[in-house]
């Protein structure tokens, strides 16, 4: 009978793992020092004179301002109507991008009338697309969200299609050898084999979907936080501004750490590869 008892790590092992968790520490470290470090010279500079606080505001003026956002309600009301479009442009942009690539695998003859207006679409200043979206759906999110989708659906359906067609040719004969449908191939194999290139699509949508709220918000809006950096713009409010871009980039930050949940999720727990 063999012996079931777990083995002691060698030395050797035991090591290699000290300095993984050490090497992870300093990652950390660094990350957490460099941000920091950038505002402590930030405002040093502003104090000192180095640079103009009325323009490049500073970390001080920007947390008064937080404060003072947080406290008359203005930072929920904006954060909260960027971050909800964002939400539904990246969803929306996700999933329709995905099953338009998937019907784009489905139907090779499909996709070689399509490629050619999809490169072009991709290709055009969606800028242009702006006022348009105003005069079809009106000045308000409807508009935005066409915005978002405009930026982020063309991306995903080019690189989602590129990643299905990728699929191994020898896998892709062994099913058919199988007898298996062309719905079982897609969802047994293209599917499962794609699911890095979806989480990197996600990933991407991320800062495309901020993209296009912003532009949009930019052009037609009464609230969020690209109107904020407008209206601060206008009436030259840099403090407003700069906090803007700041509690923009921390928005961002948080919803691109949820996509690394989400991977981290699909490894652990389905025994995706990615």
């Amino acid at each position: 009978m063999s012996d079931l008892r777990p083995t002691t790590p060698s030395p050797q092992r035991l090591h290699y793992l000290e300095q993984m968790h050490a090497d992870r520490r300093k990652v950390r470290l660094l990350q957490a020092a460099l941000p920091l470090g950038f505002f402590l010279l930030w405002e040093l500079a502003a104090r000192l004179g180095l640079i103009d606080p009325f323009i490049f505001s500073s970390p001080v003026r920007i947390c008064s301002t937080l404060w003072r956002m947080g406290r008359s309600g203005e930072l929920l009301l904006h954060t909260g109507t960027s971050v909800l479009e964002t939400a539904i442009g990246f969803s929306l942009g996700t999933l329709l991008g995905t099953l338009a690539a998937s019907l784009l695998w489905w139907s090779p003859f499909l996709s070689r009338i399509l490629d050619p207006y999809l490169v072009i679409l991709n290709a055009l200043p969606k800028t242009a697309l702006g006022p348009i979206f105003i005069v079809w759906m009106g000045a308000g999110a409807g508009s935005i969200i066409a915005m978002t989708l405009a930026i982020s659906l063309i991306v995903t359906i080019l690189d989602l299609h590129q990643a299905f067609r990728s699929t191994e040719e020898e896998k892709l004969r062994l099913m058919a050898t199988l007898g298996a449908t062309r719905m079982q191939t897609f969802l047994k194999l293209v599917l499962p084999s794609a699911f890095g290139a979806i989480i990197n699509a996600l990933k991407v949508n991320v800062g495309l979907s901020w993209v296009g709220v912003i532009m949009g918000e930019f052009l037609v809006s009464r609230a969020g936080l690209g109107y904020l950096i407008v209206y601060g713009s206008q009436v030259f409010q840099m403090d407003l501004v700069m906090t803007t871009v700041l509690i923009l980039a921390a928005a961002a930050a948080l919803m691109y750490r949820g996509i690394l949940q989400l991977e981290k999720v699909l490894k652990t727990y389905m025994g995706v590869s990615l």
